[in-house]
This record gives C-alpha cells, sequence and structure tokens, in this order.
C-alpha cells in the first residue's frame, strides 16, 4: 500500500504543470568534527512554528554537506546530532524566499545529553546561487508609505520600468519589464503560482492581494534556471497560512480633498494645464482572521478588503453637449471636471490541511469585484488619453482567483509538489446603463493647427462611447520531482497553462466615427460592430535542472523544452452595416507550434571562502511570453480580415471626408470604397478607404508557414548577469551587477500589393519655433506617400524580418544596490544606468512600406516605450542613451519611544516627448510633386527623433511617521503618511500634438500634489 500511494504520488506531480518559478528557500552547509573534517551522516532538523508538521529532517552527505529545501519562510532552529557527538544547536536562523541560509557546523565529541546552542546572526549573501533576488518581510511592507499592493512595490525596484508613474492609489494591471525587457515579460505569482493575464503574455493583471497581509514578498531580477518561461521580473507573495493561535488584523487608511495641497504652477498654466489633479478621496478598510481548526493539522486565513479612489482630471470637463444629437462640438462644463474613480472589493479563503507527516495540501478561493458601483471616466487602458467623460463606459469587472496544490516529502530526499492555479475576469470597459449615447456618432478633434473652436485639446474624444464585453481566463497545472542530497539537488517538472479571451468589440449604431479639425470633418472611420473575437493559447513545458557545490564552488544547470499554440474558436461576424451578409469563421489553427528548447547555465563562487563575498555569473536563453497576444492573437481571422483600426475595438477602416455642405452627414456611398466628389451635385468629397477589401469574406494579412511552427522560431532573448556581492555588515551587502539582455524573432509586413516604387518620397520641413531642437526650420526627410491609384490596396504577408534585412535590439545596464537589515534600521535599494538600441533601419530601406503598427508585425520598442516606424515616420534607429534612476526604501523603529519612521523614494527619467506635427497638404505639394493621396487634408509627421527630449524628470519621496502601541497581546499603529512629500509637479503623460500656436508639450497628467493620509493598523 506504501509502495502504492508513492507511486501515485509521483505520477500525480509529474502530471501537472503551469509556470510556477523555484522559490528555493533552504538551508544548506557542511558540518565538520574538531579538528575540520568533514562528517557524514549527521542528522540535521530545521524545527519552526512556520511548519505544520513543525520539523524537517536531512543527513549530511559523504562530503560533509546537507540541504533542506521548500522551507516556509520563519525563523528556525537547526539540530546537528550524530552518536558520539555533542548536540549542536544554531537558533533563530531567519528565512526568507528565494534564499539558501549557510549554516555550517562545528561537532565536538561527547555525551549526547550535552548540547552546544549559539544564536545565528543570519547570513546576508546566499553564496550557493547564481540568482539575484531580493526579500520584503510582511512587517516591514506594513511599515511602508504605499497602498501594499504589488504594483506599489515593483516600482522600487531598481532597473524597472512602468507606467505607473504617479503616486499608486490601487492596483492596477502594472507590466514591469527590467532592464528594458519585453512588457510582458514580468510574472505575479501567489505561492509559485502564476496569475497572469492572456491579453498581456500572462504577465500580471489586475489581482488585488494586500502584499501587507502575506509573510513576504520575494522579487526575483536574475537567474532563473529551468522552471522560468521569461528573463523578466519575478514577484512572488507568499501568503500567510494561518497558525496554532489565532491572530488576525484591522486596516483603515484614508484621505481626503482636506489633506491634499496644490502643485499647479505658472508654468504649467502656460502649457494649458487648467487644474492639478486633487484627490478627493482615497481609502482602504480590511480586516484578516487566521489560526487552527486542528492544531498542527488543519488551519485557516481569511481576508476581506474594500478600498477606492478618486482622482479629477487636469483639463477635461463634462462636456455641455452630451447626449444632444443637434450639437457637434465639445463645449466644457467648467464647474464640473472629470474624474476617474476605482473601487476594489474582494474576500478570500484559505486552508491548509497537514494530512500526514508528509503531505499537505493548500486551497485558496479569492473572489474579487472591481469598480462594480464606478462611475467616473477611468481609463480601462485602451481608452484614448484625452476623453470626455460620456465618451467612457464602466470600468467594472468581476475576477476570481483558486489556487490547489500538494506537497510531500516521501524521503529525506525526495520531494514531490504539485498545484493549480486559475483566474477569470472581465477587462475592458463595459457598457454604461443607460447609455445614452448609443445612438450618436463618436467623434475625435485633430486639432492639427489649433482647436479653439472646439475645445482646444487635441486628440480629445468625445460624444459616443465604444465598449466591450470581454472576459480572459487563465489556468495552471504544474507539478515537479525533487532530489536533494548536502552537495547537489535535482528537479524534474511538468508546466501547462491554458489561456482564453472572448471579447465582444462595440460602438454605436451608425457604426461610425468623425474626426475634425477646429470643429470641421476631415475624416471618418467606418466600423463593423458588434465585432467577435475569441482567442485560446496553451503551452506546456518540461525542465530537468540539476546544482552542484564543490568547495567554493556552485553551479547551476537547466534545461526546458516547451511548445506553445493557438487556435481560435467558431466565430460569427455580422450582419451589421457595412458588412450585410454575415461572415461565419469556422475553428481556425493559429501558430501550430512553436518548439523551443532553452538552456541555462549560472555559477556561484565564495570568493575569500568565508560566505562574505560572492562572484556570480549566470547566461541563459529565455522566451517572449505566450499569451492571447502577439502573434497568438494576430493570426485570427477576424483581425487578418481587411481593418487598418486596431485589434481593441470593432474592425475598421478610415478615409478623408469633406462635408461641403455642413450637414455632418458624409453624402456620399460610403459602402462604396472607392473615391468620390460628388460636390458638384451638392454632395460632399470622400476619399478612398484605407483598404478596399473592407467588409469583404478575404484576408489581406496572411503568414508566412515559417513564422508559425518550427524550432527556434518563436520570439527569444539571450541574457547574461554577471554580478559581485559584498557583506559589509552582520546584516548588510551591496552588490553591483551587469546585465546584457539581447533579443531575435522580429517580423514585419510586407505588403504585396505594393512595389518601391508605388511609393513616392517627400520630406517636410518643421515649423520655426524655438521648443524645437535648434529652432525649428530643418528637414525631415525619408518619408513616404503611396501614389494615389494605389491608395487602400492591402495584401500583406507577415513574414521574419531576417527575410528583408537587419533588425537587432539589445541593452546594456549597470546596477548598484544595497541591503541593509541591522536592528531597528532596513534600507534596500540603488541605482539602475542603462542604454537601450534597437534598429530596423536596414529592413526599412528594402521595405519602404514598412509599418510596425500593422497588426502581426513586431513593434519597434524598448521596454514600456513604443516608437512607430512607418512610410512618415523614418525614425528606425533608436539608441536612447545612458539612462538612470534611483529607487528605494527605508525604515528605522525607535523601540524606546515607540516610533517608527519609513520613506520610499523614485527618481527616473521623464517621458519620452514626440511633437507630432500635422503637415498641411500644400506644404507637402512642393516636395511630394502632388497632392497626398486619399485626398487626405494633411499627414502627421513627427518632429522630434525618439530620445531627443524628455519630459520631467520624476522625483517622488513618501515618508511616514507612525506611533505603535500595545495593550497585551495586541498591537496598534497609528501613522501620517506624506505622498509627494516635495510636492513635485512633474508631468507624467503629454499629449503628443504639436500646434505652433499652441502649448507644448502640454501634460495630460502630473504628478499628484502633495496630499497626507491617515493609517489605523490593528494586529491581535
Amino acid at each position: 500500500m506504501v509502495r502504492a500511494r508513492r507511486t501515485l504520488a509521483i505520477l500525480l506531480a509529474l502530471a501537472s504543470g503551469v509556470p510556477g518559478t523555484a522559490f528555493a528557500q533552504a538551508i544548506a552547509g557542511i558540518v565538520r568534527d574538531a579538528s575540520g573534517a568533514v562528517l557524514p551522516d549527521v542528522t540535521v532538523e530545521a524545527k519552526s512554528a512556520a511548519l505544520m508538521e513543525r520539523v524537517r529532517t536531512a543527513a549530511s552527505d559523504g562530503s560533509g554537506q546537507y540541504r533542506i529545501e521548500g522551507l516556509r519562510p520563519g525563523v528556525y532552529t537547526i539540530t546537528f546530532t550524530r552518536e558520539g557527538f555533542r548536540p549542536y544547536v544554531q537558533a533563530g536562523v531567519e528565512i526568507s524566499s528565494a534564499f539558501t541560509a549557510g549554516i555550517n557546523a562545528q561537532l565536538e565529541p561527547g555525551p549526547v545529553a550535552e548540547s552546544i546552542t549559539v544564536t545565528a546572526a543570519p547570513p546576508a549573501l546566499d553564496v550557493s546561487s547564481a540568482a539575484a533576488a531580493t526579500t520584503l518581510p510582511g512587517d516591514i511592507v506594513r511599515t511602508l508609505p504605499t497602498v501594499r499592493s504589488y504594483n506599489s512595490l515593483v516600482v522600487l525596484i531598481p532597473g524597472v520600468a512602468t507606467r505607473a508613474n504617479d503616486i499608486v492609489m490601487g492596483t492596477t494591471t502594472t507590466a514591469f519589464p527590467i532592464h528594458g525587457g519585453r512588457a510582458n515579460e514580468g510574472r505575479l505569482t501567489l505561492d509559485g503560482l502564476t496569475v497572469g493575464g492572456p491579453a498581456v503574455g500572462n504577465s500580471a493583471t489586475s489581482y488585488v492581494v494586500d502584499a501587507g497581509t502575506t509573510e513576504e514578498v520575494t522579487v526575483t531580477s536574475a537567474g532563473g534556471l529551468g522552471e522560468t518561461e521569461t528573463g523578466g521580473l519575478i514577484v512572488n507573495l507568499v501568503p500567510k497560512t494561518g497558525g496554532n493561535t489565532t491572530h488576525g488584523s484591522f486596516f483603515f487608511s484614508g484621505t481626503g480633498e482636506n489633506l491634499d495641497s496644490s502643485n499647479l504652477t505658472p508654468d504649467l498654466k502656460a502649457l494649458g494645464v487648467t487644474a492639478p489633479s486633487p484627490l478627493r478621496k482615497v481609502y482602504d478598510v480590511s480586516g484578516t482572521l487566521g489560526g487552527p481548526i486542528a492544531r498542527d493539522r488543519l488551519w485557516y486565513f481569511v481576508t476581506a478588503h474594500r478600498g477606492g479612489s478618486t482622482t479629477d482630471s487636469t483639463n477635461v470637463y463634462y462636456n455641455l453637449n452630451a447626449g444632444d444629437a443637434t450639437k457637434w462640438l465639445y463645449a466644457p462644463d467648467l464647474s464640473r471636471r472629470a474624474y476617474s474613480d476605482r473601487l476594489f472589493e474582494n474576500a478570500s479563503a484559505r486552508v491548509t490541511w497537514q494530512m500526514t507527516p508528509r503531505n499537505k495540501i493548500s486551497l485558496l478561493w479569492d473572489e474579487q469585484a472591481l469598480c462594480r458601483t464606478c462611475t467616473g471616466a477611468t481609463s480601462a487602458g485602451i481608452d484614448p488619453p484625452s476623453v470626455s467623460p460620456e465618451a467612457v463606459g464602466v470600468f467594472g469587472r468581476p475576477m476570481r482567483v483558486t489556487q490547489a496544490t500538494w506537497s510531500a516529502s516521501l524521503s529525506n530526499r525526495l520531494l514531490v509538489d504539485a498545484g493549480y492555479g486559475g483566474a477569470h475576469f472581465g477587462w475592458g470597459n463595459f457598457e454604461r446603463e443607460p447609455n445614452p449615447s448609443r445612438d450618436l456618432i463618436r467623434t475625435v478633434e485633430q486639432c492639427a493647427s489649433g482647436c479653439a473652436a472646439n475645445g482646444g485639446i487635441p486628440g480629445l474624444v468625445y460624444r459616443s462611447q465604444d465598449f466591450s464585453d470581454a472576459y480572459n481566463g487563465s489556468y495552471l497545472w504544474k507539478g515537479s520531482l525533487s532530489y536533494v542530497t548536502g552537495s547537489h539537488s535535482f528537479k524534474v517538472g511538468y508546466q501547462h497553462t491554458l489561456m482564453t479571451q472572448d471579447a465582444i468589440w462595440t460602438t454605436n449604431t451608425q457604426n461610425l466615427t468623425y474626426r475634425f479639425n477646429n470643429g470641421a470633418p476631415n475624416q471618418l472611420t467606418e466600423s463593423i460592430s458588434p465585432w467577435v473575437n475569441h482567442w485560446r493559447t496553451g503551452w506546456d513545458a518540461v525542465f530537468a535542472q540539476e546544482r552542484w557545490t564543490r568547495g567554493r564552488l556552485t553551479a547551476q544547470g537547466a534545461v526546458r523544452f516547451d511548445r506553445a499554440r493557438s487556435w481560435f474558436p467558431e466565430q460569427r461576424e455580422g450582419p451589421s452595416r457595412f458588412l450585410p451578409v454575415p461572415i461565419v469563421i469556422p475553428e481556425t489553427t493559429g501558430v501550430d507550434s512553436y518548439k523551443d528548447i532553452t538552456p541555462r547555465v549560472g555559477v556561484s563562487y565564495d570568493l575569500f571562502g568565508d560566505g562574505s563575498t560572492a562572484v556570480k555569473v549566470h547566461v541563459g536563453r529565455y522566451l517572449d511570453g505566450a499569451g492571447t497576444s502577439g502573434i497568438y492573437l494576430s493570426t485570427n481571422p477576424t483581425l487578418r480580415m481587411p481593418q487598418t483600426t486596431t485589434w481593441t475595438g470593432p474592425s475598421g477602416v478610415t478615409r478623408a471626408w469633406n462635408d461641403t455642405n455642413v450637414n455632418f452627414v458624409p453624402d456620399c456611398d460610403l459602402l462604396n470604397p472607392n473615391a468620390q466628389d460628388l460636390r458638384a451635385g451638392g454632395g460632399d468629397l470622400c476619399g478612398v478607404v484605407s483598404n478596399t477589401n473592407f467588409g469583404q469574406n478575404v484576408l489581406t494579412n496572411n503568414f508566412d508557414p515559417a513564422i508559425l511552427n518550427g524550432w527556434g522560431v518563436r520570439p527569444s532573448e539571450w541574457t547574461l548577469d554577471v554580478s559581485i556581492q559584498r557583506q559589509i555588515g552582520p546584516k548588510a551587502s551591496v552588490t553591483l551587477a551587469y546585465s546584457r539582455r539581447w533579443f531575435q524573432g522580429f517580423n514585419v509586413a510586407d505588403n504585396l500589393a505594393l512595389q518601391p516604387s508605388d511609393l513616392t518620397p517627400f520630406s517636410v520641413v518643421a515649423p520655426l519655433d524655438p521648443r524645437l531642437p535648434g529652432g525649428g526650420g530643418y528637414v525631415v526627410s525619408d518619408l513616404y506617400d503611396v501614389a494615389p491609384d494605389q491608395a487602400g490596396q492591402v495584401s500583406n504577408l507577415i513574414t521574419a524580418a531576417r527575410n528583408h534585412g537587419r533588425w537587432y535590439q539589445y541593452v546594456n545596464g549597470i546596477d548598484a544596490t544595497l541591503n541593509l537589515r541591522a536592528r531597528g534600521v532596513t534600507v534596500i535599494g540603488g541605482t539602475s544606468t542603462a542604454q537601450s538600441v534597437v534598429d530596423n533601419c536596414d529592413v526599412r530601406a528594402h521595405l519602404p512600406e514598412l509599418d510596425t503598427t500593422v497588426t502581426g508585425a513586431s513593434p519597434l520598442d524598448v521596454g514600456l516605450a513604443t516608437f512607430m516606424v512607418s512610410p512618415v515616420s523614418p525614425y528606425c534607429h533608436v539608441a536612447l542613451g545612458l539612462q538612470t534612476q534611483f529607487r528605494g526604501l527605508a525604515s528605522y523603529d525607535v523601540p524606546a519611544i515607540g516610533v517608527q519612521l519609513s520613506a520610499t523614494f523614485q527618481s527616473k527619467p521623464g517621458a519620452i516627448l514626440a511633437a507630432n506635427y500635422a503637415v498641411p497638404n500644400a506644404a507637402v505639394t512642393p516636395s511630394l510633386g502632388r497632392d497626398l493621396s486619399g485626398n487626405a487634408s494633411n499627414v502627421t509627421v513627427n518632429l522630434l527623433a525618439p530620445g531627443t527630449r524628455y519630459g520631467d524628470r520624476i522625483n517622488e519621496l513618501d515618508v511616514r511617521m507612525a506611533k505603535i502601541l500595545r495593550l497585551g497581546r495586541s498591537r496598534t499603529t497609528l501613522a501620517l503618511d506624506v505622498y509627494n512629500a516635495l510636492n513635485s509637479s512633474a508631468g507624467l503623460t503629454y499629449n503628443s500634438a504639436f500646434v505652433p500656436s499652441a502649448p507644448w508639450p502640454r501634460p495630460n497628467t502630473i504628478l499628484t500634489p502633495r496630499f497626507f493620509r491617515i493609517t489605523l493598523e490593528t494586529e491581535f
């Protein structure tokens, strides 16, 4: 029976799977006798209240080495025993995630009844791993002036880039690439199981988890072995599981408009910012309770949370003309500023069961609701940067996260674990109920040369909302088997992920969007609404990894095999205005399939043999994260059909429009894709549509089969990390690290309907303006316009960029960090300096119609910064220069008076600026030798090469002052937080439209002004 049970356990482990990461907290070391000779067969016990089974056991091997893996974070007592020797006991050993504590022992001859007990000074360095990891204990997270969400912590890690440049008010979907990596490389894991969003390559989503109620948060930035799919940052939250004593907490934190300041400066007013971004309110209320159902056998931990925020817009107001079908202009109601609001609600329960001394099961159910009752104009991340409240849907979505894990110690050397994790949630903006804008045409103001007659905000969208009914699912399995001895450990595992995404995109009942220039129509968009998209992506992986320790050297190696594919269930489009005959698309295969073998190798060398200095080197190949994104998404037939709009909305095309009779109705046949000039008969001038096959059951985006399957085809990267770590005190260390990343696997769209001769080169002259480099007046060349008789002709072949030339991208970076945890003092942080270079000029030279915004083509990007290369955007070489950031946190306890002080700080480069100038047709004609094709009235050209100008440097200092009160077994903390203590007014995002007579660069958002926040937390 025992043999059958063990066999079943191994089979279950190897038949499970999911993207997990090795957070192998462990204790390891060497046992010697008094003469210095190694001692084999010494029994080593690790005992802690953090372990439900209380104690874990191992034995030293022939080299005197031992290792105990898979320990929970906590404080341990380590006991070494062997017949004929006095037991050696080391107490107070602190174990954290992704860290191996080196504990050596020297046993002296003597009776077993007599023991030697010492109190450990926890090691500051992990000299037995090439990985780079930082651990934030839960009690440190609770001291910080943050909202205690994952996205408020990743912004404190040197080298990370995020779009969360403002003060973090709550959980939002946050990408966090590090050292110039891909946007989808970061991973958020809960107890080692990924909680991700399919639409963002399974990187982090808007999952709400209070980091302050976790045991600890571990951030791994380099050195991942076989369990890792991507090469980015991994944030692992180690949850609390209960315990043998009942304990809990109550937390409240909040602020209001009477506790904030103003940072609206004269310079901002001159740039068109009419008001700062003050908070109306921010609040968090939560409670936890955990304890035993049965001591040492069954524990529980439950949480409940409600929190939210409301922030006013800087320059957008409610529209006085909203809902009025007879009004076409935006009329701001200066007494009602637009605002965004968020509401987070969740309740979770975790149960941990020690079935037998060697078998444990853990179950989690977390039910969440985001913006269940929100009313503001809250962006879902896919909305335009400037939008009037009537044109935004409701940012509301449910979310459910479930987990089940099983771990077993089949022996002191053989470990098994398996797990399942699932997440299902809505995304995007849902339709408002009621929706009075359903029958109104959505409108955007281009503001090419000023728009005082229509609100004065370039790019403003108003009048009618677009919305979606969209849901994601990510379902994960994992299983692994580990064999651990003192000098080496070996691990094999299997992982599987299934990701689903279903979306219905809808616009107004007219299926139209107008573009105005100072209130006058000059372009329209025809859409097929509703537009249905269904995606499925799945991947499997197996890996094997091993670690060897020989003297001072620890070597690690791993090899991983991945297989990824995508497919699309049956989809039905139409009937609708521009698709009168419905189309049924049968189930279709997309990527089928990518197969990759990725090696990873690392070494760590204890330079002086005393654990004080470690030199680490790691090199490995990693993959672009699979998801319902990238090529897994763009191979969907519904995205390959004739359209030129983005995939996050109804399928559509654009065409020029001159509303000659000023009736705001396009008086031409919109079902006719060709240009029409009906002005002589009282009609309008309508240009050719941007894709003349629009509304037909044909594919104008086709894929080279060679990029949809095979070995080594999937986008990937190589990473090299070299670091030296030095212990400078009992609990303090510094690290100097160099990293290099280089990327492969770029795709381009080759429009087979065009020949190079079909594109006419031209140039434009930048206006004379002191805000432009050199005062303006320079020439922007290498621009192209398609020949008029070829306008709207699209037959794209998505193929490997290497078929047309060289495309390269790499990043070099140096980090210097400090980790100090002396008595009552914690300082974690440092600086990161990096340079990113990306270039596809060789490709553009051979493919002048190159457009990196075409669905299926690779973007030209660095981290989260994306640069468009197109016939009218020639910036194919981007070298951003050395960019330096400083990030960190500090905490200081004054126990004598029960006071706690803490702070967080960020200093990072501002946004890369653009100057998108709408060049009139008349200014283009002399260089082009004709009018712009498609009857276009202007063409938008960025006058700034990327990296020429940056927005304000973003410096944010947040501080906390807290008083701690103790009464019996309870502890109460009353704190005052000061956010943006320096009251910086740095611009965060900018309107990129350049109008010579208007303010530029005009901030869309600025750093939230200084405000005070009161926090009360009671723990018992």
